[in-house]
């Protein structure tokens, strides 16, 4: 069984298991994949990243690392797989740009939402960001107009390094 990571053209995430790619290819042109929340059929395969082991001084279930970014989802692309060799060159590219960016970037750990706030509202200088939120307070930065973007790999809080 293959396990996908799944998207709906309304931002919709899902998880779907598969026999084959193959499989997954039929059941989407035969119209048989939907959405679990809203029905919609147009289903795309989500970007994933290998699942790399967590290191051992990483805690599981730590709140989500996110940096000041505008993002976008293309879900008008066509679902098409990569060899697994230009899929670990793509994953190392990014790697390499969020790590600098986060050379460019203060931490500011678990005051991320409180930082971000007062940037966004002039009451501190204007400087790029990342630190820990909650994807709940994540969320109300979003709705209160202040661009944020989870990170895309683990971040080891400058206190926790070796």
């Amino acid at each position: 069984m293959i396990t996908f990571d799944l998207n709906c053209s309304n931002g919709h995430q899902f998880e779907g298991w598969f026999a084959s790619s193959a499989d997954f290819d039929t059941q989407k042109s035969r119209g048989l994949l939907v959405c679990p929340t809203c029905q919609d059929g147009v289903i795309q395969k989500a970007l994933s990243v290998p699942n790399v082991p967590r290191k051992g001084n990483q805690e599981a279930g730590s709140p989500a690392s996110v940096a000041p970014a505008a993002a976008a989802t293309n879900t008008d692309a066509p679902a098409t797989e990569m060899p697994p060799a230009i899929v670990a060159e793509l994953v190392q590219k990014l790697a390499r740009a969020q790590s600098e960016m986060l050379d460019k970037s203060q931490w500011v750990g678990g005051n991320f939402a409180e930082t971000a706030r007062a940037i966004h509202y002039g009451e501190e200088p204007d400087r790029l960001i990342h630190g820990e939120t909650s994807r709940d307070e994540a969320k109300a930065l979003v709705e209160e107009g202040i661009d944020v973007a989870p990170l895309l790999f683990p971040v080891v809080p400058p206190s926790a390094k070796n």
